[in-house]
Formats: structure tokens, C-alpha cells, sequence
């Protein structure tokens, strides 16, 4: 056996699965930047989603041997899309890459690197930076992701719609409590343990159900900023992402939390929503006002449907809540965020840890 293939048979194997509908310009680049990554026993998968796209000039590349394209002639959405993929997945881990996309040459070995030291990690997730303005952070992830109590998703680096400039402020790897979906990296054997991503949200959010079901069995969710990838994001229209967005932050509380929390939080989590809908009614933003009507109204037409997603998300649990608990943020971000004007993950309060865990000591803001 030659040095290479030993080499290839020590190292963990991972799976990379990139969902595809539109955008081949953007496509070749992730893929070029994939093809350069610096680890010797990885493949890729494309999902063909419908795409419109030629993607057959992409098959004949020289990594015929480590590139598979899966065809679906609809789009499936990206939800769907990433778990048929997932579901032929046998390596020891797989990574949900957005299709717009570029990575580091060394992105993958810091990810499987961390992922090795403890097999409690469920979930990691690189440094995302944005691909069009690179000394900030990009939107969708940041440097990992906060959940407060009332369901309100945040990251280390942008709270609602204010992303930071990157000065190495977060570049600890620290637990979080979920990862972005642009750049999930999973054990395969968790996934196959918790169930795969819940088909009914379609895209947005999908992520932190995912990874709060990772946490009800028991496994960790990590941030490695040491690995880094550059994201474009934004291609979904303003109404429908909200929609999305809100509807399925909706179910995922519903889902996660025991029965009495649910109780405790969930009337909350609609009366910071209602303050949401009359603040954009008034600003005149009908694209944020009216999804919030939209999510409500989906919900009660669909509630037997979100309690059948409730008992099999239940179903994996192996810790209680006040663990689940203990990893949120446990003061309001929004009030932090829009009331008393803390702008910034480093100004937070009510962390799981001490600030110090999650900023570099060092650091200080301009």
C-alpha cells in the first residue's frame, strides 16, 4: 500500500454534501475551492436540485473519483434537498456546505481535528466570514450560534441585523449552542441517532432544531474559528425568508422544550412577537410586519402537525431541560438589543459562561 493511501486510511473519512439550484458561476467556485482542500480522505456530493443550471461540464472534472451528483427533477427545497444526500452519507462525518460557498485549504482538518477529541461533539462549525465584504462577519453564522430562552437565535458576531467586523474577537473555540447551515460539519453516527434535519421548514432555521435535537441527546455543539469559510448568502426574497424564518422558529420551540418550559416561555416568545409586528407596522416594513401574522397563522391551521413534530423530536431526548437551559442566553436579546442598546454579542448578559469564555481577553472594541 502506497504512503498516500495509508495516510487516507487514517484519517477520519467526511462527506461533503453541496445542495444546488442556481448560480453555476458560484457553483464552480465553491467546488474549485473544495477540490483544494488540504485533507486526504474526504468526497463530495452534489445535490442537483432541480437546477436548471448544465451541470454536466462539473462530472468530467479530474476528482471523478471522489465526486458523486445526486439528480432530483424538482426542487425539493434545501431542506429535502440536503437530507437525500445525508441519507446515503457512510462516512464518519458529513458537512450541509451551501453551494455559495468558499473554503480555506486547511478548513476541514481544523473541523475533524476538534470533532476527534471528544465524541460528544454532535456539531461543529467553522468561522463564517462574508464573501462580499471579508473583514466582517457573514450573517448566517458568524463565529456559532446563542439561542436565549425565548427562542431568539443569535451568533458571536451578529445580533439581529448588525454584523461586526472580524478582529479576531471570537476566535476561542468554545461550546454554542447550534451551527450555521451553511457550513454544518456532523458526526454521522449523532445524526443517525437524533434524525436528520425536519423536512416540513423547507430552509431557514433547520439548523437549530438540528442542533437543539443533537443537544436533547446529550452530545455538544462546538464553534472552530480556527477553520474558516467565506459566504455569500442572501439570495432568498425578504417576505418569504421571514416567513420562513419566524414560522419555523416557531415549530422549533414547540418541538424542543418539555411541556412545562413550553408553557413558561412560549406565551412570552408571542407577546415580543406582537411588539415585533406593531414596530414594523409602524417603520411601514410590511416584508417583516406580515410574515409574523403569516408564521401564527400557519401554526394554528398546522398544530397537529407541529405536536406529531413535537413527539418525535421528544422521542430522542436524554437530558432534561435545565441542561438545555443552562447552554442559553437567559435574558431577552431583544430587549438587551433594542432597548438597552447592546449592540454586540460581547455586551450580552445572561450567558451561559463568563464573557471571557467567548471573547479573546485581549480584545478591545474600537
Amino acid at each position: 500500500m502506497s504512503k498516500t493511501m495509508h495516510k487516507k486510511a487514517r484519517l477520519p473519512s467526511v462527506c461533503v454534501i453541496v445542495v444546488h439550484y442556481k448560480g453555476l458561476e458560484m457553483l464552480k467556485k465553491c467546488l474549485e475551492s473544495l477540490f483544494n482542500t488540504d485533507y486526504g480522505n474526504f468526497q463530495v456530493i452534489l445535490v442537483d436540485n432541480g437546477s436548471e443550471d448544465d451541470l454536466h461540464q462539473l462530472t468530467t472534472t479530474t476528482h471523478e473519483q471522489e465526486f458523486k451528483v445526486i439528480k432530483s427533477n424538482v426542487n425539493l427545497g434545501v431542506v429535502s434537498g440536503k437530507n437525500l444526500a445525508l441519507r446515503q452519507v457512510k462516512t464518519d462525518y458529513a458537512v450541509l456546505l451551501d453551494d455559495d460557498t468558499v473554503v480555506k485549504s486547511d478548513w476541514l482538518i481544523e473541523l475533524v481535528q476538534i470533532a476527534e477529541k471528544d465524541t460528544k461533539i454532535g456539531a461543529c462549525q467553522p468561522k463564517l466570514i462574508s464573501l462580499r465584504n471579508p473583514k466582517f462577519f457573514e450573517y448566517n453564522g458568524a463565529c456559532g450560534g446563542m439561542l436565549d430562552v425565548y427562542g431568539v437565535p443569535l451568533t458571536r458576531g451578529r445580533i439581529f441585523d448588525l454584523a461586526e467586523e472580524d478582529s479576531g474577537q471570537y476566535d476561542k473555540s468554545v461550546e454554542i449552542f447550534w451551527a450555521s447551515g451553511a457550513a454544518l460539519f456532523l458526526r454521522t453516527s449523532v445524526v443517525q441517532a437524533v434524525g436528520l434535519q425536519d423536512e416540513t421548514f423547507w430552509a431557514q432555521m433547520e439548523e437549530i432544531d438540528l442542533c437543539w435535537r443533537i443537544r436533547l441527546g446529550g452530545y455538544k455543539v462546538m464553534s472552530v474559528p480556527s477553520s474558516v469559510v467565506y459566504h455569500l448568502g442572501g439570495e432568498t426574497m425578504m417576505s418569504e425568508k421571514f416567513y420562513l424564518k419566524n414560522r419555523n422558529n416557531l415549530i422549533t420551540i414547540i418541538k424542543n422544550y418539555r411541556g412545562r418550559n413550553l408553557v413558561r416561555f412560549f406565551p412570552l416568545r408571542m407577546v415580543q412577537d406582537s411588539f415585533s409586528f406593531v414596530y414594523y407596522l409602524i417603520k411601514k416594513e410590511r416584508a417583516r410586519s406580515m410574515p409574523i401574522i403569516r408564521a401564527y397563522v400557519w401554526l394554528l391551521r398546522n398544530l397537529r402537525l407541529a405536536v406529531l413534530s413535537r413527539q418525535i423530536s421528544q422521542r430522542v431526548r436524554r437530558v432534561g431541560d435545565k441542561e438545555i437551559i443552562d447552554a442559553m442566553v437567559r435574558k431577552s436579546v431583544a430587549i438587551q438589543h433594542y432597548i438597552l442598546r447592546r449592540k454586540y454579542f460581547s455586551q450580552l448578559s445572561g450567558l451561559p459562561a463568563e464573557m471571557e469564555n467567548y471573547v479573546n481577553r485581549d480584545y478591545k472594541r474600537n
